[in-house]
């Protein structure tokens, strides 16, 4: 499509010079990480980094989350804009001087990175407000890593009608990867990233003397083929063009060698890019780990508990931040993506309600290549900070271009 007909004009020259009080912003809440719903710090450092902005500002009532309103100067929709605020309960190894501070937590997902850039995005767009039609609004939210923020907020009246801003026209939020280049956007449309439920599985026999399994009905031979039943069920039950990854990552049983123990329990992950696939395999699960469980004279509690959705681009909105993103960075920076990923996210919660995208931002360091750099969560991730800038000026022409 055409590019977007807006004033954004040295958008990303813009978003360069604020540089410093992003880089800043990003430093500060690197070093004091916090996680899930509860992020007073945080919080309060995206409410002073807006506070000498002409925005309206709503703090959440159950969550730690900020929403900042912009008005622009003449008529026009409402644009929501995204930046998750929580970190990682793991260790920091990365060895940079701002690296953080508190023991077992890490920004290792680039979440401060999100906020940064929001964050100047809103004064890049407030020293634009005499070309903004309509208003934005910025959401910060927490607990994305699993806790569920985005749907809390919208509880709260985040997307309502008479929500904080009336409701959203378009919705978008970037996502900064460290095995992207640089400053690239890569973007698709339809699904994107995957739905991601948590499986736990207790099979239950009955205890004994490991010499004498007769005697007992062992829980352990039976979990251990649950396994390989569930996956043939992915690759035998489950329509090859519908991408379905199980994978149980978490077996426990037992407490010492001469035991059988009465128990054994199962855990791990399913994800799917529909909702049919989903069902299905819910389904499936089930069935196999009882008749498994039967087949071994045992009984199986299967629980699933239900994720993040699909996370579905509306092809419109995708388009429009690939052209948006081309006219701003250069074409050669941004890029389809040829397929999902099965990845999870809570924005999914929004794109549900609104029609919007959400896309990747490269942040691979620079002469490190993306093949072998580490990856987001790992304990050694790096972001590029030069690559913000783009971020920022990608926000702000999401808003200034409108629909």
């Amino acid at each position: 499509m055409s590019p977007p007909a807006a004033p954004i004009e040295g958008l990303h020259a813009h978003a360069r010079s604020v540089q410093p009080r992003t880089v800043a912003l990003r430093r500060a809440l690197h070093r004091r990480p916090e996680l899930g719903l509860d992020l007073p710090g945080t919080r309060d450092a995206v409410v002073a980094a807006l506070a000498d902005l002409p925005v309206q500002v709503h703090l959440g009532r159950s969550v730690s989350s900020v929403v900042a309103v912009l008005e622009g100067e003449r008529p026009g929709p409402t644009i929501l804009l995204r930046g998750d605020m929580d970190a990682l309960p793991m260790p920091e190894d990365t060895g940079l001087p701002f690296a953080s501070e508190v023991a077992g937590t890490m920004h290792a997902c680039g979440h401060d990175t999100h906020v940064a850039m929001l964050a100047s995005a809103a004064h890049v767009l407030a020293a634009r407000r005499h070309e903004l039609a309509g208003r934005v609004v910025f959401m910060f939210q927490p607990g994305e890593e699993g806790y569920h923020g985005a749907r809390y907020m919208i509880e709260e009246g985040l997307l309502d009608h008479d929500g904080p801003a009336g409701r959203p026209d378009a919705a978008y939020a970037l996502h900064i990867s460290a095995t992207l280049p640089p400053g690239e956007v890569h973007v698709r449309p339809g699904p994107l990233m995957a739905a991601a439920d948590t499986i736990r599985v207790t099979v239950n026999g009955r205890g004994g003397h490991a010499s004498a399994p007769h005697d007992a009905l062992d829980p352990v031979p039976a979990a251990a083929a649950m396994v390989g039943a569930l996956q043939t069920a992915v690759t035998r039950r489950i329509d090859t063009h519908q991408p379905v990854v199980l994978t149980i990552a978490h077996i426990t049983a037992g407490t010492t060698v001469n035991v059988i123990p009465e128990t054994a329990q199962l855990e791990g992950t399913l994800r799917c890019l529909s909702e049919v696939a989903r069902a299905a395999m819910h389904e499936e699960v089930r069935r196999v780990c009882h008749h498994t469980a039967m087949a071994h004279g045992c009984t199986a509690e299967v629980e699933i508990e239900n994720g993040y959705p699909v996370t579905v681009n509306d092809p419109g909105a995708a388009s429009r931040v690939d052209a948006l993103a081309g006219t701003v960075l250069g074409r050669k920076r941004v890029a389809t993506m040829p397929t999902p990923i099965m990845g999870a996210e809570d924005f999914s919660y929004v794109l549900a309600q609104v029609p919007g995208a959400l896309a990747f931002l490269g942040g691979c360091p620079r002469g490190v290549d993306p093949a072998v750099a580490a990856p987001n969560h790992s304990n050694r991730v790096v972001f590029d900070e030069e690559a913000m800038a783009a971020g920022v000026a990608v926000y702000a022409g999401l808003a200034l271009a409108g629909l």
